[in-house]
């Protein structure tokens, strides 16, 4: 644990973000590019990371983004994120992404994404991140979710050694 034994709660480091979608961030179709959601997704889970570690942060894994709706040129897009992992140097961020059509202004879940960070020191080296104080069901399931991607996640980093 780090020096202080802190413990956050996962509410104090959520994010919410929006973004309306402009001609430059479309295709030729006037879709969204998957890299610009990803470019918005990276930096959204960013700040939920340096909230919770308050280091500077690196992302050290990107996975399973699946893109369920198209998002549309002229379409707002919400991305709600925070924590749901914290070990001890890395943290896992969920980003789950709605589009809202602005001439009906219903919501659409469009992505989801689970990033994972390292809080650094000056020197570019781990530094140990607060722990989780887990409030409700909710959070102790997406933590214990979380546990298991890790699990895999380095399973699979033995694989491609």
């Amino acid at each position: 644990m780090n020096e202080n034994n802190e413990l956050k709660r996962v509410s104090d480091s959520r994010v919410d973000t929006v973004f309306t979608v402009l001609p430059e961030d479309t295709n030729m179709y006037g879709n969204l590019f998957g890299g610009k959601l990803v470019e918005w997704i990276d930096r959204t889970a960013a700040i939920v990371a340096v909230r919770h570690a308050r280091k500077n942060v690196v992302t050290a894994n990107i996975d399973n983004i699946s893109f369920l709706e198209p998002i549309k040129l002229g379409d707002i897009v919400i991305l709600k994120a925070w924590i749901n992992y914290a070990g001890n140097t890395s943290m896992e961020i969920q980003v789950d992404i709605y589009t809202e059509k602005i001439s009906t202004g219903k919501l659409a879940m469009a992505s989801r994404a689970y990033l994972t960070y390292v809080a650094i020191d000056e020197n570019n080296r781990p530094v140990p991140v607060p722990k989780l104080m887990l409030e409700n069901e909710d959070e102790i399931k997406r933590f214990k979710e979380a546990e298991e991607r890790k699990k895999i996640r380095l399973e699979l980093k033995k694989m491609v050694r």
